[in-house]
């Protein structure tokens, strides 16, 4: 299963993913975290020291070699430099598995340790120096987009997703590559306005979304909730100890966690389980955002009809997988 956590700049959505990574982690069940906000602190926030999150390898640095490696032997690809971050898998493509020691994970994904030693770590990446002025937050996140369109995840496996703040990621297909998008909304009316917003965006792709409210301090906050997001509220957060003690960079163990606040993490997985994989609309999605970005820029890049890479016969899911092995 895949979850997107969005909202608001500010919103504790970074600090909501990696509670729910260590509570998905602390059940021993195989969990990728991707951190894909443009401030790269997933990894901090799961416990990481800042200097060995500072030597996590960027997905963006080795984008050649992902789309060589996922190119495979499909025919339709004449050449990985052909391939964009839209581009489909189809018969030939190398399929991935999310619990799996596959070339991508091997190059980019850490293995946390203790508590979260189910864990995969992985990080888009942040700019560096010569993209400063000359390039958009957009170019690094192309990798984590190929890899979410080639991977083959079951409902006993989880990717968790920080993604950068607000309505950002609507500026390519990477919304659709979820199974369930989360906003994580506090009771301010700005925090409620990037749901309304998402919301908006989001309906005409039918994107399964849910609310998790956070920094819910009593029964006027979540009143706010309620009234503003409806039943698309599952679960709540409110103050925590524990998460002032992560950030102050002083671990006390997940078991520390405030009873209110686990039951909210175990009532949002009960929601995340919930929800059925639908591979024929992925794989529709799919193709509907390459063909739109190969008609906007994507054929002019590349000076190739990115058309011709989709497999019309193809459709993505395990027995994709299966048929491919």
């Amino acid at each position: 299963m895949r979850i997107a956590l969005v909202g608001k700049g500010g919103s504790g959505k970074t600090t909501v993913s990696a509670l729910l990574i260590r509570h998905l982690a602390a059940s021993g069940v195989p969990v990728v975290a991707i951190d894909a906000d443009i401030n790269q602190h997933l990894g901090v926030s799961l416990g990481v020291s800042e200097d060995r999150a500072a030597t996590l390898t960027p997905m963006a640095s080795h984008l050649p070699t992902i789309k060589e490696y996922l190119r495979g032997a499909n025919p339709r690809i004449a050449a990985a430099d052909a391939m964009v971050k839209t581009t489909p898998p189809g018969r030939g493509s190398r399929l991935l598995r999310l619990d799996e020691d596959h070339a991508i994970h091997s190059l980019c994904a850490t293995r946390l340790n203790g508590d979260l030693e189910t864990v995969r770590l992985m990080a888009t990446g942040g700019f560096e120096e010569e993209d400063l002025g000359v390039s958009c937050y957009h170019s690094k996140v192309g990798a984590a987009e190929l890899y979410l369109n080639h991977l083959v995840d079951g409902p006993d496996e989880y990717l968790v997703m920080d993604m950068t703040a607000g309505a950002d990621a609507f500026a390519s297909g990477l919304f659709t590559r979820f199974d369930l998008t989360c906003l994580v909304v506090e009771p301010t009316r700005k925090s409620v306005s990037v749901y309304q917003q998402y919301r908006e965006y989001a309906k005409e792709y039918d994107v399964t979304i849910r609310v998790i409210g956070n920094k819910v301090a009593g029964s006027d906050d979540l009143d706010f909730l309620h009234e503003h997001t409806g039943t698309d509220l599952v679960a709540w957060l409110g103050a925590s100890s524990y998460v002032r003690a992560q950030e102050q960079g002083r671990d006390k163990g997940f078991d520390a966690l405030e009873p209110a606040n686990r039951t909210a993490l175990a009532r949002l997985q009960l929601e995340i389980d919930a929800v059925s994989q639908d591979w024929p609309k992925f794989t529709r999605q799919a193709v509907h955002f390459h063909l739109k970005n190969a008609r906007a820029w994507g054929d002019r890049a590349t000076g190739v009809d990115l058309g011709a890479q989709v497999d019309p016969d193809f459709v993505m899911g395990p027995e994709a997988f299966a048929a491919q092995n």
